[in-house]
């Protein structure tokens, strides 16, 4: 390592500890709203809840989550072309913040929408942005660079670990609903406080990333796809238009549902979801290689990336029914006690978290004493994949031990998770690192964008999923997902020869 390296923050760059703490909050924020926003709206009324049947709730989250990683492309741009990196985190932050402030009122399903629509931008604005800027603390040969995203999905597990327990114990424990009915409040309205607690941790993250932010030095100011003043100028109207439309086509359909002029059902948001979704990714990826004005070796780069797009789809529309089919499975056919004690359902979504935060540091030493003999990306792709499908796998035998009506032990649950927790860490922080490298420097936050993009169609599929759980049982819901998870494994793993001939660095 050279001597003048920045190595200020466990052998990493001072800027990553901005980062790696931003990114926390953030994904507390994000996790304990995970965490209950299913189960909140599946819950009865007279529980606080929505008395939402399991098909739209799954439809609603689904298309949540989808929307959240869809604007990281917008996001992307918008970094590129007009903010930068650095300004795109922090008013991301802020829609974050403000959309978890309108979860938190308690008024039915009022403001459930306007709350999810501003998550969702933010993250869009937020997530592939902060990613790339850690990619840019390291130079393009910097060894580190594996590792250094392997410390920073750390950071963002640590948030993922605590936000379930505190926002879940918030919303459903029944020792602080007691606390509520003895000063006043109605119990019922505890959801709201989970929801509250997030947009809290938010605002940790921006203080912390604004007091810290010189550690970055000068990653992510640059604009590097604006070119000239007059054409970053040019950039900033033509974005101004673009959000004014936005908002007066909002404000127009608002104006419409609220006055009973049209309705707008939740499965016909879901499905129409699904078209925006397919359109999304076609039309991004015939632009991607038909527009622009690639190098050979940029169009080789290219086609890797599409190949990592659609294996990381497949990767996280399994994976993030953890929140939806699996949180479900927690919900009413797990016993959720420990030693006689009970313990809020989504407790168990802190499970994978904490095993990132345990497991993590291990791969990120594993990968740099590897050194040369270290795995290509598509092979450790394909480790990803076949762990996946080894947790569902698990989870056949325990939806079979219930299907008598006996509640199971969480102990399936947490060996699934820890499966999916080694799959995870095979896939996700070297995606991003990959995705770092194999962008061209002008599109770097668009290029980010694309990546969750590929969460984006996985969450819509998984809230899709869990939706199913009401007409098909869970030995056919999670056998099909083991079945489509292992042949994937072994597309890519036959992959791994052709990709690392097309490109050497992947």
């Amino acid at each position: 390592m050279p001597s003048n390296q920045d190595t200020a923050f466990f052998g990493h760059p001072a800027g990553l500890s901005t980062l790696f703490f931003t990114e926390m909050w953030e994904r507390f924020s994000y996790y304990g709203l995970r965490a209950i926003l299913i189960l909140f709206m599946t819950a009865p009324l007279a529980l606080g809840g929505l008395g939402w049947g399991v098909e739209r709730a799954g439809a609603i989250y689904g298309t949540y989550a989808a929307s959240g990683y869809l604007m990281c492309l917008p996001g992307g741009w918008v970094a590129d072309k007009v903010l930068g990196l650095r300004r795109s985190v922090f008013w991301g932050g802020v829609l974050i913040m403000c959309g978890q402030i309108c979860l938190a009122i308690p008024h039915t399903s009022f403001f459930l929408y306007p709350g999810l629509i501003l998550i969702a931008l933010g993250t869009g604005m937020l997530k592939p942005n902060i990613s790339a800027m850690v990619g840019q603390l390291y130079s393009p040969e910097d060894v580190r660079r594996d590792a250094g995203f392997s410390i920073y999905y750390m950071g963002i597990n640590v948030g993922a670990t605590f936000s379930p327990l505190i926002c879940g114990w918030l919303a459903q424990g029944e020792g602080f609903q007691h606390l509520l009915g003895k000063i006043g409040i109605d119990p019922t309205t505890s959801w709201h406080f989970g929801f509250g607690f997030g947009a809290l941790g938010m605002a940790f993250g921006l203080l912390q990333y604004v007091l810290t932010g010189k550690r970055l030095g000068n990653a992510g100011l640059a604009v590097l796809g604006a070119g000239s003043s007059e054409a970053m100028a040019a950039a900033r109207r033509k974005l101004g238009l673009a959000l004014g439309g936005v908002l007066a086509v909002i404000a127009i359909v608002v104006a419409l549902v609220l006055g009973g002029v049209i309705a707008v059902t939740p499965a016909g948001v879901s499905r129409a979801m699904d078209f925006v979704l397919l359109g999304v990714v076609a039309g991004f990826f015939a632009w991607l290689f038909t527009a622009g004005q690639w190098t050979p070796d940029e169009r080789k780069r290219l086609v890797v990336i599409l190949v990592l797009f659609l294996a990381a789809t497949v990767f996280w529309s399994a994976f993030e029914q953890a929140a939806s089919t699996l949180n479900l499975f927690a919900q009413n056919q797990t016993r959720n006690s420990i030693f006689g004690i009970s313990y809020p359902a989504s407790w168990l979504q802190s499970v994978n978290a904490f095993l990132i935060i345990v497991l993590a540091p291990v791969a990120g030493l594993v990968w740099i004493k590897l050194g040369s003999r270290d795995p290509s990306t598509s092979a450790k792709f394909s480790l990803g994949l076949f762990f996946l499908g080894a947790g569902f796998a698990v989870m056949i035998l325990a939806a079979t031990a219930a299907a008598s009506g006996q509640k199971v032990s969480p102990l399936w649950l947490v060996l699934t998770y820890l499966l999916h927790t080694v799959g995870e860490l095979c896939l996700s922080p070297v995606g991003l690192s990959a995705m770092t490298k194999l962008a061209p420097a002008r599109v770097t936050g668009l290029m980010m964008g694309v990546w969750f993009l590929a969460s984006s169609v996985g969450n819509k599929i998984a809230g899709t999923v869990a939706g199913l759980t009401e007409k098909f049982s869970g030995q056919q819901i999670f056998g099909t997902v083991t079945v489509v998870a292992l042949f994937f494994a072994l597309v890519m793993a036959l992959l791994v020869r052709p990709i690392k001939r097309m490109m050497a660095r992947s």
